[in-house]
């Protein structure tokens, strides 16, 4: 079951895409899954760096880009985040390999670079695409950092979703 996508969101700052994960956060339980897309740069460690915060896990949360996979514990009694960049990764063997399975049931999990690949892991999951203005050298300096976010949840656990306020 594939609900509908969302509106596009329009994401001005750094500190706008990290209230966007925190929004994320208060939705977000152990064993669910975000596959985050988006162009190098587009924002989404920021986003994660949001999630984190908004779940109260340890930081700091930076892009696992040559570590592949960080774990962040809660310091609130919550669930456990696991942050992934599947950047670097060649398939999915390679996934498996992470043995991401083993802490799915029990933590958050946040996929970087994970569209066409993370999808295997769950049924449910939500899906967000990040993408960034492409301006020109004309192009209002403020506008080329804006962002654009789509989300797609996917399956019965998201089939009511709704992104608080």
């Amino acid at each position: 079951m594939v609900a509908a996508v969302h509106d596009a969101l329009s994401i001005a700052t750094g500190a706008d895409m990290q209230a966007l994960g925190r929004r994320l956060a208060t939705l977000l339980r152990a064993g669910d899954l975000v596959v985050l897309s988006g162009d190098l740069g587009a924002g989404k460690t920021t986003l994660t760096q949001g999630i984190a915060a908004g779940l109260g896990v340890r930081g700091p949360v930076t892009s696992p880009t040559f570590v592949i996979a960080r774990v962040h514990p809660s310091l609130v009694g919550g669930p456990l985040l696991v942050h992934v960049d599947a950047y670097r990764l060649a398939g999915w063997d390679e996934l498996e390999d992470l043995d991401l399975e083993a802490s799915l049931s029990e933590a958050v999990t946040v996929v970087e670079w994970g569209s066409g690949l993370a999808e295997g892991l769950a049924d449910d999951r939500l899906e967000l695409s990040i993408w960034r203005a492409h301006g020109g050298a004309a192009a209002d300096a403020e506008m080329s950092e804006v962002r654009t976010v789509q989300i797609r949840p996917v399956g019965s656990r998201w089939a009511a979703f709704a992104l608080p306020g």
